[in-house]
């Protein structure tokens, strides 16, 4: 059994390149039978796809890597030379290794981030929705489960991290004297606002307001917080009200454009705002970056902030990895003994089949009335016979080399002591 994997990440491909090959959740299903679909065997498929990266892991008879390749490339609408230049593929025992670095946050933009778990979590019951995760693949991930927790609790990887929200918060202190006068708007209800409004709500900011396509989700967060909740209808007309917004949705267009914030900065009479785009396709049209009196930052702009906290977890580093290789030591023994189990499952079928037919006949004369240890002995040579009947002949037939090689296996598996 092949395993493989190929991605692109925040440190291979840029922003508006991982944009291109960002799935929502709902999308991954039918991705993953679209891509099983193309391939000719087949094989196991798990899609994982955040902010940070996109991957695909597969498992088959064969690997298929440059055939993988091929079809995300043309699901971004790009040339696979251009995906292949940013793109890294491993196999086997570094397909499983990246998998368990990754579940551990040993390969995110924040070292230690634990949010990256579970969106993991997210992939694997998708995949398996999907009917797409088989044994090989659900084994990976449940050990690149059980490497997470024990590289967390074992470890202090994740001491003292900065997250995204943590750093956007710093970044926003920074602008403003004072975040107890700041307005904050957060667009999305998601995740990663929940985290960001958590991290601002303890700055106490002048007010929060939350806008979201639907509005019973936006309420939802926003009674958390005391927030005001809006449509993103409404964003447009109000966004010269708020001094600080924070965006991640998962459209796949930019909900807030040029023109509006153009528009939204005359209004303020140029009073600044600060801009956090944490969505990839992006929210926030590129070209608002360019203009006076906007500071806009995306993930790829916190990454300065959030390295400044990782110099003091790099002794935990080490004890990581070290973690993560015993995981891959494991998981590969596994795959390789799964090669054998069609053998074991032949051995046995051919045992069952000589135990019945020895019984059957043992039965028959016990019916007769022969004695019952008469019986028991034809029924112990009767399977003695047949288990040593292939040894035997073995060493009977065939040239020199033949029987040489044939006595040396049935020592090992027929005459060697226990221990």
């Amino acid at each position: 059994m092949a395993v493989w994997a190929l991605g692109i990440n925040h440190t291979t491909a840029p922003l508006d390149l991982r944009g291109r090959f960002a799935f929502a959740i709902d999308q991954v299903e039918p991705t993953l039978r679209a891509l099983r679909e193309s391939l000719a065997r087949q094989p196991e498929a798990a899609l994982i796809s955040t902010c940070n990266r996109t991957e695909i892991y597969c498992a088959g008879e064969k690997p298929e890597l440059e055939h993988t390749l091929d079809w995300l490339a043309h699901s971004g609408g790009v040339s696979p030379s251009l995906l292949r230049s940013h793109a890294y593929t491993m196999e086997d025992g570094f397909a499983a290794r990246h998998a368990f670095r990754v579940a551990s946050g040993l390969d995110s933009m924040v070292l230690g981030e634990p949010q990256i778990l579970g969106q993991i979590k997210d992939a694997v019951r998708a995949a398996e929705a999907a009917g797409a995760l088989g044994t090989t693949l659900s084994q990976l991930f449940q050990r690149s489960f059980a490497v997470a927790k024990e590289v967390r609790t074992s470890t202090e990887i994740g001491a003292h991290s900065i997250s995204m929200a943590a750093a956007a918060v710093r970044l926003a202190g920074q602008l403003f004297e004072d975040l107890a006068q700041v307005k904050i708007l957060f667009v999305g209800a998601g995740e990663m606002i929940e985290l960001c409004a958590t991290h601002f709500a303890a700055r106490t900011p002048k007010s929060i307001s939350i806008a979201n396509r639907t509005l019973e989700r936006g309420e939802k967060l926003a009674n958390r917080f005391g927030a005001e909740v809006m449509h993103l209808a409404e964003l447009p007309d109000r966004l010269h009200e708020f001094d600080a917004v924070i965006s991640c949705t998962a459209s796949t267009l930019p909900i807030i454009g040029l023109g509006a914030v153009e528009r939204a900065l005359k209004r303020r009479k140029h009073r600044p705002m600060f801009m956090v785009d944490l969505a990839v396709p992006r929210d926030i049209e590129v070209e608002v970056k360019a203009l006076e009196d906007i500071y806009l930052y995306t993930v790829d702009d916190l990454a300065g902030v959030v390295q400044t906290a990782q110099a003091s977890r790099q002794a935990a580093v080490a004890q990581a990895e070290a973690i993560v290789d015993a995981g891959v030591q494991s998981f590969m023994h596994w795959v390789d003994q799964r090669g054998s189990v069609p053998l074991i499952q032949q051995l046995n079928a051919q045992a069952d089949e000589w135990r019945a037919a020895e019984i059957g006949r043992a039965r028959k004369l016990l019916a007769k009335g022969e004695d019952v240890e008469a019986v028991l002995e034809a029924l112990s040579k009767g399977l003695t016979q047949k288990m040593l009947h292939g040894a035997m002949a073995e060493l009977r037939a065939g040239d020199t080399q033949a029987r040489e090689r044939a006595s040396s296996a049935i020592q090992h598996f027929f005459l060697r002591k226990e221990r």
